[in-house]
Formats: structure tokens, C-alpha cells, sequence
């Protein structure tokens, strides 16, 4: 947690909730369920809009470091849930030094457990802000239940691991929609002032007719080691989110949807079929994670256009982070490495410094900034503000790619959208004596999908 510790509330050093992410080490939060009697917080006579913050990690932290820095209103953390005590303690910690009383979280409004969101959410009133950055096999379970009692809601990225829980997603987006309720999501990037200008400009014409999407994310990923003797089972699967299908969908999933939610942007629509094709490393042995370490997907659209989604997490290999975009008259970069708004029209379809012909001006905002701007002046200005459609028709896009990829097939849009495949059918269930659902083999080794054999739609 030293990156919060870094945070600056003045204006022009305000860092990203990605920078958040990059200053500190991994503190990821998972929580869970159950109804009991809990503190509630009393308002005063004012206009302060009151977090809630479920699933204490970076994300989380990062996310209500962004909401304190903006401007317009008082904003107060009153409560904090996690399923690690650790966690929700150091978050806390560090969130407390940066922000001070703004920070108003005592013992009785810390929740620990499967139950605590439950909790964390019961300590709002109607106005305030429910916070889920957990991981997002839990992210259906916690949405339901703001929207339920009644309280906005920001969620971060990636929104459910598989179709179920986007239709589950979904179906909460339109309770929120009829009771007037906010929702944003943590796909930022629709926030960034130079991306909307250049999606302005495409659709104006400058690049022609889009043609092709590329998008790579190429990064080395650690594998995932033996548990401990003595680790928990079920709780060492979700400190391990990205490496277990169930918890969030895979590392493919969770760090390439910024990527698919761009292409499907410059687009302007949602892909009609994917298929790919991935695979494993020689020593995968090393590995007992079900990721594959490689992924290659090419989505087509209805007008059949493609759009091409490149994911390969090996050491030793060439790395990209980046997003470009072709149409007639000559291509477009939309995106840089670790999401930065590298954003160039080029004068035909060659990338490269010198064939620039026309770049914005640096960003004054950060987006992770001007998301919570939006959400935090749609409430106030009682606004229409709901991004949970956009956002899982997204995080659908990505699961039917890696769909595609795992099983060997073409996916269709329509085969994604009316699927209520599930990793973990009893998620909403879960405690701490329950089983892990998934289940390693006699080498520790998790189900690694097979093409040909594997099904998640």
C-alpha cells in the first residue's frame, strides 16, 4: 500500500488509479455475504456523498483515492469490507494517512468475511456510493444488492467471469436504470478527452472506413506456484484471481476487456462471432494455473470488418500494449502501453513517428479522474448515468473470445448472449467451510482448457 501514501490531493499531481496499482504491491480484495443488524451512518444537514468500499485492494483504494480528488462536493469513506482482515487493514491504514478524517471508517464499520458487503452496504443511505472491487465472480452478487437497497454504485472492471453473471449484470443494470440509481464501471479509458476526440474524427470521416481493430497486451505473467500445506484452499483461490476461471474469469479475461471494450468503440458495435486460437508454454508444468499463455482472436462484425485481439504472457518475448485502428484512408494508434492515451492519426497506414499527421494535445484529466467527475456530478446533479450495458456487452465480447480460444470453435455473439454457463453456479453461497470449486489434480495442476473439449458457453 505505498503508493497511497504517495497520493497528492492538489490538482496537478493527481496520479491514476492505475499509477495506484503501480506503486504498491498486490492487495486485492474479495468479499462475500449475509444479513445481520449493523451500524448505520447517521447523515448531517449537508450534501456529502458517503463510500462504501467492498473488496479493499488496489483497485479499490486506488478507486476512492480518484474520488476523493475530485472536486465539486464532500466525499467521506464510512465503511470497508473485505474477505481478508489484512487487507481491509492496510488499505485502511495508508487511505487514513492520505485523506485524514475524510476517512471515517471505526472498528464497528469494518466488515470482514463472505458476509461483510452485506454490512459495508447497510451502512448507506440513499445518495451515497457502494464501492465493488472485489473480483468479479462476486461482482453480480454485490451489484444486486446495492441496487437493492437503493445506493449508486462504482464497479470496477472486468464486470462477471462468464455469461451468467453478465446476464445477472445486466438484469441489475435495469433495476438501477428504473429506480434512478447511477452505475459506472471501471472501463476508464471511454473517459479520455484525446480517445474522444479521435473517435470523433473517425466518425467524421478522417480515417475512412474502419476496416481493421488490432489490439495486443504481451507481458510476461507469473505462474502460479503449489499452495503452501496449511493455505486454505478456498482462500487460496481467490488470492489467486487471475490464474482460476471461477474468481475472475482468467488473466486473459481480466486485463484484455479495456482492450475488446476499445475495438468494439471504434467500431461502434459488438462483434458478430470470434474465433482464436492460444496455447500453452513447453513448461507449462511450472504453471498449475488454467490460463493459457497465449491467445490470438479475431472477432468479426456485421459488416465484416475484423477486428484482431492478441494476449502473451511469456518472459523473454516481445511485449506490446497497444491498440491501433485501419480504414481507407490511412490508420490511427488509440491506445498506448498501460492504457496512456497515445492517440496519432497517421497519413497512410504505416505506425511510425514520422508519418504523424495529427496528435491531441496532452490530457489535463486523468480518466480515472474524470469517471468518478461524471458519476459524482450525475448524482449530484441527479443526471442520468448508467454504464452497466455498455460495459458487459464489453466484457461478453471478451468472454466469447476466449471462449473461442478454449474450446476450438466459432462463438457467436448471439450463442454468448443467450448462454447461462457459470464457473461457479453456487458462488452466491460460499463460506468458509465451503469447497473450492475448482478442483486440482493429483501434480496440483487446475483443468487447463482443451480445445475440442472444453465448453464455457
Amino acid at each position: 500500500m505505498k503508493r497511497i501514501a504517495q497520493l497528492s490531493p492538489s490538482k496537478s499531481s493527481r496520479p491514476s488509479r492505475r499509477e495506484f496499482l503501480q506503486r504498491g504491491g498486490r492487495l486485492a480484495g474479495a468479499s462475500v455475504l449475509v444479513s445481520m443488524a449493523v451500524p448505520s451512518v447517521h447523515a448531517a444537514e449537508d450534501n456529502t456523498i458517503r463510500l462504501a468500499l467492498i473488496g479493499s485492494g488496489n483497485r479499490g483504494s486506488g478507486a476512492v483515492g480518484n474520488a476523493m480528488s475530485v472536486e465539486g462536493g464532500p466525499v467521506k469513506l464510512v465503511a470497508m469490507a473485505d474477505l481478508f482482515d489484512n487487507r481491509l487493514t492496510a488499505s485502511l491504514k495508508a487511505l487514513s494517512k492520505q485523506f485524514g478524517d475524510r476517512i471515517d471508517v471505526p472498528p464497528e464499520r469494518q466488515f470482514v468475511g463472505f458476509d461483510a458487503y452485506r454490512k459495508a452496504v447497510d451502512c448507506l443511505r440513499p445518495g451515497d456510493i457502494a464501492i465493488l472491487t472485489t473480483y468479479s465472480g462476486f461482482r453480480p452478487t454485490h451489484l444486486e444488492y446495492a441496487v437493492q437497497k437503493g445506493v449508486h454504485v462504482f464497479m470496477e472492471k472486468s464486470i462477471a467471469p462468464d455469461p451468467g453473471g453478465i446476464r445477472r449484470v445486466l438484469k441489475a443494470g435495469e433495476a438501477a436504470k428504473a429506480k434512478n440509481l447511477k452505475v459506472a464501471t471501471g472501463l476508464m479509458c471511454r473517459h479520455s478527452a484525446s480517445r474522444q476526440e479521435l473517435i470523433r474524427r473517425i466518425r467524421d470521416g478522417a480515417l475512412g472506413q474502419v476496416q481493421l481493430v488490432r489490439a495486443y497486451r504481451m507481458e510476461y505473467r507469473a505462474p502460479l506456484r503449489p499452495r503452501q500445506q496449511g493455505d486454505h484452499e478456498l482462500y487460496w483461490q481467490i488470492r489467486n484471481p487471475e490464474r482460476l476461471l471461477w474468481v475472475a474469469g482468467g488473466y486473459f479475461h481480466d486485463r484484455t476487456i479495456h482492450l475488446v471494450d476499445e475495438m468494439c468503440w471504434l467500431k461502434d458495435s459488438w462483434p458478430v462471432a470470434a474465433h482464436g486460437v492460444g496455447g500453452r508454454s513447453l513448461d507449462a508444468a511450472s504453471d498449475l494455473s488454467q490460463d493459457l499463455h497465449s491467445y490470438s482472436i479475431e472477432y468479426t462484425f456485421a459488416d465484416g470488418t475484423k477486428g484482431m485481439v492478441v494476449g502473451r504472457y511469456l518472459a523473454e518475448c516481445y511485449p506490446e500494449f497497444a491498440t491501433f485502428v485501419h480504414g481507407t484512408k490511412c490508420a490511427a494508434q488509440f491506445s498506448g502501453s498501460i492504457h496512456a492515451p497515445t492517440v496519432r492519426i497517421h497519413q497512410d497506414q504505416r505506425i511510425a513517428r514520422d508519418t504523424i499527421a495529427w496528435e491531441p494535445p496532452k490530457e489535463q484529466v486523468s480518466p480515472y479522474q474524470e469517471e468518478w467527475r461524471v458519476l459524482l456530478d450525475a448524482i449530484r446533479s441527479d443526471r442520468p448515468h448508467n454504464e452497466v450495458e455498455r460495459s458487459a456487452y464489453s466484457d461478453l465480447a471478451t468472454i466469447m473470445g476466449r471462449a473461442a480460444v478454449h474450446s476450438g470453435k466459432i462463438v457467436t455473439w448471439d450463442e454468448a448472449l443467450a448462454s447461462d454457463f457459470r464457473f461457479c453456479p453456487d458462488i452466491d453461497r460460499l463460506t468458509s467451510d465451503s469447497s473450492a470449486p475448482a478442483k486440482a489434480d493429483a501434480a496440483g495442476c487446475y483443468p487447463i482448457p482443451v480445445p475440442g473439449q472444453w465448453s464455457e458457453i
